[in-house]
């Protein structure tokens, strides 16, 4: 019996797996609505960095460059937006309002509309470890892609995607950033006695928790949120007293 030819066997591996990373880029160009020039810029974009090292790929193959440049034109847009539409907001609240809008769990939220997580390239461990599913796995590639975006195309087409994706139920996204302030504000206010966050539990692997946790005003439970880590799954449950307290 003739050996395969191990060169030719790693040839047909490679083009697989081009062949994959092609569709999914197409995939992805439908999904969101803007077709690249340059296919590689968002191949890149997709690419994590365990992919990048277990496929050999060269050290400026994955997305964290792209990562890098999008964080800014993200911050340079969000600014613009809120400069713009919120004449009556002082500097610190504009601040405080962007970071609601542009911090990890938020950004994850907006990739999830995509589904972004679903094109990445992760490398096999990564993937079985829960990497998919990462909020700062999946909110870095969504910075990347709008980097990718932007070097292809320009700031118009940057622009819309921050729009369609990103700019959107703000309210909702500053109410969930201030949800802890917001619940404190409220409840000195009417003078309805001390808060306590309560850890109700932990479920899941150890690289892949879910937090339970709730708030207490006084000895009633006012809300129960879940989170990958305690701090969201506290931002959660003080949204959910928010909206008991507000009914």
């Amino acid at each position: 019996m003739r050996k395969p030819n191990a060169g030719l066997f790693r040839l047909y591996r490679r083009m697989e797996r081009e062949i994959g990373m092609q569709k999914n880029a197409e995939f992805l160009e439908q999904e969101i609505g803007y077709t690249f020039q340059d296919k590689m810029l968002l191949k890149r974009a997709l690419t994590h960095t365990s992919f990048a090292n277990e496929q050999r790929i060269n050290k400026n193959g994955h997305y964290e460059r792209l990562e890098f440049l999008g964080d800014a034109v993200l911050e340079l847009l969000t600014s613009e937006y809120l400069y713009v539409n919120y004449p009556e907001m002082v500097e610190g609240d504009m601040t405080k309002f962007r970071s609601a809008i542009v911090c990890e769990t938020s950004l994850a939220k907006s990739a999830a509309e995509i589904p972004l997580s679903d094109y990445i390239f992760l490398g096999r461990g990564e993937d079985a470890t829960g990497g998919r599913m990462r909020d700062s796995i999946v909110s870095d590639v969504l910075e990347a892609l709008l980097g990718a975006i932007y070097i292809d195309g320009g700031m118009k087409p940057a622009k819309e995607f921050v729009e369609k994706y990103i700019l959107k139920d703000l309210e909702d996204r500053k109410l969930f950033y201030d949800a802890k302030s917001s619940l404190q504000e409220m409840v000195q206010k009417d003078k309805k006695g001390p808060i306590h966050y309560v850890l109700l539990g932990e479920n899941g692997p150890e690289h892949n928790k879910v937090f339970q946790c709730a708030v207490n005003i006084g000895t009633q439970q006012m809300g129960i949120g879940e989170g990958k880590n305690k701090k969201e799954a506290e931002q959660k449950a003080a949204m959910e007293a928010i909206k008991l307290l507000k009914k």
